[in-house]
């Protein structure tokens, strides 16, 4: 009986332990099989411990070229995203208009829409303008479907705002510049954050709208599925952890700082 009551008394927290090892499963495998020395092409079998991959990251041709074309791609279409789905938040936040509604139900139609419908679609209109398929193609289809999630993350964010804020520090003599500067994007911020990121990660791991309108271009998810079909080299496994490092690093520092603005607020 003693058992039963402790089970029951944490069972959210060893449920919740238990979903995120299943999460970071993959995670785990990838990051023990980027050590692995295979024999033979594939690398689905642990044969060895190295750190050949580790020391040479690039040694499998065009690979370092695809990741450098995603990343360019990803920080490009963030910052365009998050430019245009920060103004579109607020339009639709703070302003009445005409068709203000039909707007709202449109933007959530990238997000409920299957990626194969929209990619077809970018593609026909690409070969209809007449424009060459490749990166800059790349980078406008993915500004389009990122900008969805911007939106949605900072329109969720203003609309928890309290407007007497803003009210008071018009009391205050601040103009508009000023009060939108010291007071509604530093509370914003943490929702355009969240849309960058968001953009960010789905832009950099997107494969079926780029695949269709890449042209010659091949990015980073490109690379790893075609070279899936005649080999996986273990540097894919290196690149691909460091980039969950990187993650995990840039959530502890964000945790870090909030954390210490806490305290100073106390």
């Amino acid at each position: 009986m003693a058992v039963v009551r402790w089970f029951k008394r944490h069972f959210v927290v060893i449920a919740g332990l238990l979903t995120l090892g299943y999460l970071l499963l993959p995670n785990v495998i990838v990051t023990v099989f980027s050590f692995n020395k295979p024999k033979g092409r594939f690398n689905y079998e642990w044969q060895q411990f190295s750190l050949d991959a580790w020391g040479k990251p690039c040694g499998v041709a065009d690979m370092c070229g695809s990741l450098s074309i995603s990343l360019q791609i990803a920080v490009w279409a963030t910052i365009g995203a998050t430019l245009l789905g920060t103004m579109i938040a607020f339009a639709l936040v703070r302003y009445r208009f005409r068709a203000r509604g039909a707007i709202n139900s449109l933007i959530f139609l990238p997000m409920a829409m299957p990626e194969v419908v929209m990619a077809a679609s970018l593609l026909t209109l690409f070969l209809n303008m007449g424009a060459q398929l490749g990166f800059y193609t790349i980078l406008i289809a993915h500004i389009m479907f990122c900008l969805s999630f911007v939106v949605t993350a900072v329109k969720a964010r203003v609309m928890s705002m309290d407007p007497r804020l803003e009210q008071a520090a018009q009391d205050l003599y601040a103009g508009p510049v000023q009060t939108f500067l010291r007071v509604t994007l530093p509370i914003a911020a943490p929702g355009i954050a969240a849309g960058a990121l968001l953009s960010f990660a789905l832009s950099f791991d997107d494969f079926i709208i780029t695949n269709f309108n890449a042209g010659s271009t091949v990015t980073f998810p490109m690379f790893v599925w075609g070279s899936a079909q005649r080999g996986t080299p273990v540097q894919i496994n290196v690149i691909g952890t460091t980039m969950f490092l990187v993650a995990v690093l840039l959530v502890l520092v964000s945790m870090a700082i909030t954390n210490r603005r806490n305290k100073v607020k106390v």
